[in-house]
């Protein structure tokens, strides 16, 4: 278990960096460097005896870290475009601020020694389809031009970045890609979000496609652990590692219907065109997650549902006035 320690978290405000705050403030010193696009941190309970602060700054810019790193032990890299919509209607943005960010993270790391280095990546450098998708498996994008695959593109050259800093200039970096989180306090986009609003709301529900894309789903707790341990675990270092559960592996009609039962809802469900490129398929391969930290994901779907639904319920009037 990390404490005492003075931590850098770039992104620290979206979804997964607010409830690693949590986690990680209780014991140490947390920076936190967000521009506040998706700030998730503001509905997290906060303790008052956390020990962070909050930095309101754009990484792309040459020296935006500079004064923050003395004495840093970790960072951890999760600020980034998101969001399907967001890549899919600004591209270029997507591409450049995920790249140019990460590269001045990484540059103004090479010179300073520190104890690890997490970059977050994502499950889309497996391209449309990947099915039980593994780390050995070769990175794969769509056709050039279609607008979606911006995002992975700057995602794989991110992490090809972050092995280049590692092999010549020791950066201990670590790739980690989370396949599917889910769980209270995400803002912005994501298929549990959308769905539990409208179906607390007993709104229409609608599918793009037919509802036959698979996917499997993570529980944000366990995306938290595994986390922790590859902020600590000495095998770490140098590696990428999927992160999920492999299991269930569920359709979006499938995840729909189960939502609107839990939440007791009236929705009905319809369908229409996916205004983009669809991906049919994805699911991972945990095992090197598993076999070399020891991670195992806890959570089962129903339940992480049955949580997060909750959660919506309790802060509908909150999320509804929220624009992201």
């Amino acid at each position: 278990m990390l404490s005492g320690k003075r931590i850098l978290l770039t992104g620290g405000c979206g979804f997964i960096g607010s409830h690693l705050v949590l986690r990680l403030a209780a014991d140490n010193e947390v920076l936190v460097v967000d521009n506040k696009r998706r700030d998730a941190l503001r509905f997290q309970e906060v303790p008052g005896e956390l020990n962070f602060e909050l930095y309101d700054r754009d990484i792309t810019e040459a020296g935006a870290l500079d004064d923050l790193l003395e004495g840093v032990d970790w960072v951890i890299h999760l600020a980034a475009v998101a969001g399907v919509s967001n890549y899919i209607k600004h591209p270029a943005t997507t591409l450049t601020s995920n790249l140019i960010g990460t590269w001045r993270v990484l540059e103004a790391l090479r010179s300073r020694e520190i104890s690890r280095f997490i970059n977050f990546s994502t499950s889309e450098v497996y391209g449309p389809q990947a099915v039980d998708a593994s780390e050995r498996m070769p990175t794969v994008q769509g056709p050039i031009g279609e607008a979606r695959w911006s995002y992975s593109v700057s995602k794989t050259a991110a992490e090809h970045l972050c092995f280049a800093y590692h092999r010549e200039y020791d950066v201990p970096a670590v790739s980690v890609r989370p396949f599917n989180i889910f769980g209270p306090c995400q803002v912005g986009e994501g298929a549990i979000h959308d769905i539990s609003l409208r179906a607390l709301q007993n709104q229409q529900i609608s599918i793009t496609g037919d509802g036959q894309q698979v996917r499997t789903w993570c529980y944000i707790d366990d995306m938290i652990d595994a986390t922790m341990l590859l902020l600590t675990h000495p095998a770490a270092v140098g590696r990428v590692f999927n992160v999920g559960n492999a299991r269930p592996v569920v359709k979006m009609l499938d995840l729909a219907r189960m939502i609107i039962d839990l939440a007791e809802s009236t929705s009905e469900i319809t369908f229409r065109p996916h205004a983009e490129v669809d991906v049919r398929l994805r699911s991972p391969n945990v095992n090197r997650v598993h076999e070399q930290l020891g991670f195992k994901p806890k959570v089962a779907l129903e339940d992480g549902l049955r949580r997060t639904i909750a959660w919506y319920r309790d802060h509908l009037v909150e999320m509804l006035d929220c624009h992201e």
